[in-house]
């Protein structure tokens, strides 16, 4: 099986850059998205050309922002919008798939903002997103995957020293609440763990100052699986030639 993930930054804007292209090259099973940035019909709409794929979205209430969405050959036996939590679940972040085997969750963790004037509540959301992970491995094992907002070490971004507990995304509120998730769940790290010493890949890169022609870049997109699961990974990789986002596609090659 096959899964991709890619924060497309605005899935119309994506469209006119080739989307549609990147999803038949890759022929995934499974095609997660990011940052639609589009309520749920708009999202349907952008995608009607694109054939072969069944479309479960979840928009955020604020029009143009934020907002997930899962496109998958087989069709899961459940879909499960949202966490739960009426303080999270307006902003459109998770889409779950339920396979027979496994639970797919696709997410868009919020950003600690400008100035980190978000930091606390992105903190509420660690501990929240934690918990409804646990009560979903309770019942099966997780895949899960998406754009964290969090560099996890200081090898996951080019410039570790300048950022840190200054920008977001590399503070230590942020990367302690990355590390309680992966402990308590026993989630492995598929990228990291399969390539241990590659540290210039990256998934993000700021549109200021050319940083994606300098590769100063973040790794924040995961690819989260179970402990159970790990022995059926094949690979997981990050492409960073594929433009048309400020993030890049990463893929998960897995028997199941």
């Amino acid at each position: 099986m096959k899964i991709v993930s890619w924060n497309v930054n605005g899935i119309r804007a994506s469209m006119k850059k080739g989307f549609d292209e990147v999803v038949s090259n890759f022929d995934a099973d499974v095609f997660c998205i990011q940052e639609t940035k589009a309520q749920d019909d708009q999202v349907s709409e952008a995608l009607k050309e694109i054939s072969g794929y069944k479309l479960f979205s979840n928009s955020a209430e604020r029009k143009g922002y934020s907002g997930t969405g899962i496109l998958s050959k087989e069709k899961p036996l459940s879909f499960l919008p949202n966490i739960g939590a009426e303080v999270h679940d307006l902003e459109g972040r998770v889409t779950c798939a339920e396979y027979e085997s496994f639970y797919l969750i696709n997410v868009y963790v919020p950003n600690s903002g400008n100035g980190l004037k978000r930091l606390d509540y992105r903190s509420e959301w660690d501990r929240d997103f934690t918990q409804y992970l646990m009560n979903l491995q309770q019942k099966k094992p997780i895949i899960v995957t998406g754009d964290f907002n969090v560099a996890h070490t200081a090898n996951d971004l080019a410039n570790p020293k300048s950022n840190y507990n200054k920008t977001s995304g590399f503070t230590q509120v942020e990367i302690d609440g990355f590390d309680h998730m992966l402990g308590t769940l026993k989630l492995v790290d598929s990228y990291r763990t399969l390539h241990p010493n590659t540290y210039d890949k990256y998934t993000f890169w700021s549109q200021r100052g050319g940083a994606r022609s300098r590769n100063v870049g973040w790794r924040i997109d995961y690819f989260l699986v179970s402990e159970s699961l790990w022995p059926k990974v094949n690979s997981c990789e990050i492409h960073d030639q594929i433009m048309g986002s400020d993030h890049c596609p990463i893929s998960l090659d897995i028997n199941l």
